[in-house]
């Protein structure tokens, strides 16, 4: 599809549509209907430069890169198991895992018995197992650790900005606005960036604000935005042909920006409604959003990263029965994904990093369950991905206050997609630079 823009109004036209604008709902609008992506654009118009036009990409052979994000803070030693060591035994006597049962890796690591479908990637050779991900002086508040990895920041360094919105800023300077796709009802932190990127939804349809308030209304502005104008004889700002003019007005940009949201709205909601997954996925939401995933990547949506997030990690009390739960949709639900890739020639192209906030204590607590710790295991899996073991195991018995000693900083991760895969310069998203491990 060629590139989308608008020429300059007339100035009648132009006067109408202010006239249009600030007798309509559109103030009220931005807080509270707008799309993340197109709102913010309201909060930056003064900033445009000529790099903010779109530029339409195939989207059928550029390499793709699937966060997934298990929030709560994953129980690392229940999922990528020492059962080999005593230590692990004796610090869970009740919810440790019995070596029978692990699936194992080696002669002293393996992995949850839920996990059938990543241990089934791993043989296949694209599960990374990277042991012992964290960083310098860990916090074991949620929200402060889940900032800190998604700005890719250390501990007592506050950052506004998230690490792949700096990639976008850094890499993707013109690209289509679904460059970033969230599946979720809000952008995650780690999109935040000087100029923004990506949008989130839940659903195809809600692109259309088809269950917001005042929805109606605001699609009725959104069209109204993008629609030829038909006010003035011989007057037309709904031209698309010829070169954008970056340096017009503010309403200028706002309508470019709006036909640019509207493209892909459009496009998300016909990819999405087409088509049909070639991988049986669980029915939870986990699978549910990657089967979604798999649908725009084989209908060519021009995305280089995709969020996803499964949630309820923070398991304090009786954890088993949870952590199973989850670990179990986690691996059947990837390795549906991995399976519907295969079968659309897409699997080369993608890689997904798993991460979680943290990890949980060596030592089961009072409730069977676990307390927040610090360093946790990550998976890098894919078609490219060099399956093993990656880093060396905390050790169970020298702590840090009660928690595992990290021994791979997590940006080193972020830094090896980053150079390796997307092919964008890690040191200058992540401002220093981190040594690179050879998982893909």
């Amino acid at each position: 599809m060629k590139n989308r823009h608008i020429t300059e109004p007339h100035t009648d036209t132009l006067h109408t549509r202010r006239e249009f604008m600030r007798t309509s709902m559109l103030g009220a609008a931005v807080s509270w209907s707008l799309p993340v992506f197109l709102g913010k654009t309201f909060l930056t118009l003064d900033a445009m430069a000529a790099d903010s036009a779109v530029q339409t990409a195939t989207g059928k052979d550029g390499t793709i890169l699937v966060v997934l994000q298990m929030a709560g803070g994953n129980d690392g030693l229940n999922t990528v198991v020492p059962y080999a060591d005593d230590a692990y035994h004796k610090a869970r006597p009740v919810i440790g895992l019995k070596p029978a049962d692990v699936l194992k890796i080696n002669d002293a690591i393996g992995l949850h018995p839920k996990l059938a479908g990543l241990k089934g990637l791993y043989d296949d050779g694209h599960l990374g197992v990277i042991q012992g991900v964290g960083y310098p002086n860990p916090d074991r508040s949620h929200f402060r650790s889940t900032d800190i990895w998604q700005t890719a920041t250390d501990a007592d360094q506050y950052e506004n900005h998230g690490w792949i919105g700096k990639y976008f800023d850094s890499c993707c300077q013109g690209a289509d606005p679904t460059v970033g796709v969230a599946i979720g009802s809000e952008i995650p932190m780690a999109f935040a960036g000087p100029n923004p990127k990506g949008i989130a939804f839940s659903r195809p349809d809600s692109l259309h604000w088809s269950g917001a308030r005042g929805g109606g209304e605001m699609e009725a502005l959104y069209h109204e935005l993008n629609k030829p104008e038909e006010m003035h004889a011989g007057s037309s700002v709904g031209g698309i042909s010829g070169a954008a003019k970056h340096g017009g007005s503010t309403l200028d940009f706002l309508q470019r920006t709006a036909l640019d949201a509207q493209i892909s709205a459009d496009k998300i909601s016909a990819i999405a409604g087409r088509g049909q997954p070639s991988a049986d996925y669980p029915r939870s939401q986990l699978g549910q959003n990657l089967s979604l995933v798999s649908r725009l990547i084989a209908g060519g949506l021009p995305t280089r990263v995709y969020y996803v997030s499964q949630g309820g990690y923070d398991t304090h009390t009786q954890q088993n029965g949870a952590h199973d739960r989850l670990l179990s949709e986690l691996g059947d639900s990837l390795a549906a994904f991995c399976k519907d890739l295969k079968a659309q020639g897409n699997f080369g192209r993608v890689v997904i990093m798993t991460f979680s906030e943290f990890g949980r204590r060596v030592a089961q607590n009072g409730s069977n369950g676990t307390d927040h710790g610090a360093a946790a295991p990550m998976f890098i899996l894919g078609g490219t991905a060099k399956a093993g073991l990656y880093g060396k195991y905390p050790s169970l018995t020298e702590l840090d206050r009660g928690d595992l000693a990290f021994n791979v900083d997590f940006r080193s991760v972020y830094a090896t997609v980053l150079d390796k895969w997307l092919s964008a310069p890690s040191e200058k998203v992540l401002g220093k630079r981190f040594p690179l491990l050879q998982v893909v």
